[in-house]
């Protein structure tokens, strides 16, 4: 049985493995406390200590507007932290599964970006992320992969739907940016699709693979859906990027291509609107 190491166990995306463990043939390995993965010697340590088969990184900075002024800090959890599970997962022939960002893309498209489509992002956040994905790329690394994800939401953790559904029960009227495109994606659709690729992962240098679930909308779209599903009366005015000054800047369009991902779990990806669905309802069941 593969013994895992899921790092970042405590984040949205390490609280559905940890909810779907019972489902899968895995033995997840969660640390007691996060392990400073910038710290090589506490990685050593974690790893000497635990037999890992393979490691799913989902840790991360993702403060996108704290990026900008922590830059150092961000730089240093998203590129040197990944360089380290590199280093171990080469000298210890371990799998290695990392999560990345749609923000690495410029948001200039028109169509959904490939995974062979130039990077440029447009914020620090990004660019440590990418930063990231190259410690992997220029690497001897096998059996690994590089998953690009966007707008997660879980019912774990603080995310867009949970504020949405706070906000939606507080006020009358919200204001949402319209004219930002991508597509939402559940967090636990997202750790199923990694536990399907996991076992199969065999390959010379690492993949790029993208993920959300189907279907594009803007964030004013999600929010109409979330406040329709949570049967909440907020009005919801759409608004433009302009109006809603941050420090960071954002893709405007960050739609992905998941036909390379698509064809590799042999089914279907789940539309946003029905994991949105499943997960309002999760969350009215433990209200």
């Amino acid at each position: 049985m593969n013994r895992i190491w899921i790092t970042g166990s405590s984040g949205q995306l390490g609280s559905e493995f940890f909810s779907l463990q019972q489902k899968y043939p895995f033995h997840f390995l969660f640390s007691d406390r996060e392990v400073d993965l910038t710290d090589i010697q506490q990685v050593k340590g974690f790893l000497n200590s635990n037999s890992v088969e393979g490691i799913l990184n989902c840790a991360a900075y993702t403060a996108v507007d704290k990026a900008e002024s922590e830059q150092e800090l961000a730089m240093k959890v998203n590129a040197s932290g990944v360089a380290n599970l590199v280093a171990e997962s080469i000298s210890r022939n371990l799998k290695l599964i990392h999560i990345s960002t749609d923000y690495v893309f410029d948001g200039k498209g028109h169509r959904p970006y490939l995974e062979e489509d130039p990077t440029d992002p447009v914020n620090l956040y990004g660019k440590t992320k990418w930063e990231g994905e190259q410690m992997m790329i220029h690497s001897e690394l096998r059996n690994s992969a590089i998953i690009r994800t966007s707008w997660v939401y879980s019912s774990f953790g603080a995310n867009f739907v949970k504020t949405m559904r706070k906000l939606g029960a507080e006020r009358d009227l919200v204001k949402v940016i319209s004219d930002q495109i991508g597509s939402p994606t559940y967090a636990r659709d997202l750790a199923e699709a990694i536990l399907e690729i996991l076992p199969n992962l065999s390959n010379d240098q690492t993949e790029y693979y993208h993920y959300s679930n189907e279907g594009a909308c803007s964030w004013y779209d999600f929010a109409l859906a979330i406040m329709e599903m949570s049967g909440l009366k907020c009005q919801v005015l759409p608004i433009a990027t302009e109006e809603y000054p941050t420090p960071a800047a954002r893709p405007s369009y960050s739609l992905m291509n998941k036909a390379k991902i698509r064809k590799q779990l042999k089914a279907p990806i789940p539309h946003w609107r029905s994991s949105l669905q499943d997960c309002i309802k999760l969350l009215e069941s433990t209200k």
